[in-house]
């Protein structure tokens, strides 16, 4: 094909540019969820399947990291984790009795290390989009625990059941209240 005509010469340009434009969103796409796959793990799939649309989804969790970049979260100070870790091994031992009680008293223990640290802590599902920006691999097990404590003694949780939410629990609660913040965190915040 032989293009001599001017016309033609922009025509294929502009065709050239729209092609262009296109591969080079694709991959910007691709790049996202890819970026998105590493930091959320798990969670990824799980808001996947919950919205349905991928490009709502995406939007939603690249929505969870900007919130939580202009959250003021700070590390505790070592007399507040000493604080917390004694509250916690107390509620433990009142597992051995109270399981029930005991996980619902894990669960605020949670929620206050997570306001004393910066995050906001009024609505349970906010606070589960919170965690799963730091700590991806620990949310599922957050809501398990919060399904658990919500419920009430009459209602039929097993025992094993409850040592598993409260064993979730535990890691959550010790990664809260570790001194160093995660690097990823630092470096998402830097960007900003």
């Amino acid at each position: 094909m032989n293009i001599t005509n001017p016309t033609q010469l922009i025509l294929v340009a502009v065709i050239f540019l729209i092609l262009g434009g296109v591969i080079a969103m694709a991959l910007m796409r691709v790049q996202r969820t890819k970026r998105l796959k590493e930091r959320f793990g798990p969670e990824y799939e799980r808001t996947m399947n919950e919205i349905g649309d991928k490009r709502q989804a995406e939007s939603e969790l690249d929505a969870r990291l900007a919130h939580v970049n202009t959250l003021n979260i700070r590390p505790l100070t070592a007399e507040e984790v000493n604080r917390f870790a004694l509250e916690w091994q107390k509620t433990q031992t009142e597992f051995v009795d109270e399981p029930l009680t005991a996980l619902q008293k894990a669960d605020r223990l949670i929620r206050e290390v997570m306001k004393t640290r910066g995050y906001p802590v009024e609505d349970f599902e906010q606070r589960a989009a919170d965690i799963s920006v730091d700590y991806p691999e620990l949310v599922t097990d957050y809501r398990g625990l919060h399904l658990i404590a919500a419920k009430e003694k009459d209602d039929k949780v097993s025992t094993e059941e409850m040592r598993q939410a409260m064993v979730h629990g535990r890691a959550l609660f010790e990664n809260l209240i570790r001194q160093e913040a995660s690097a990823e965190t630092i470096a998402e915040k830097e960007k900003i």
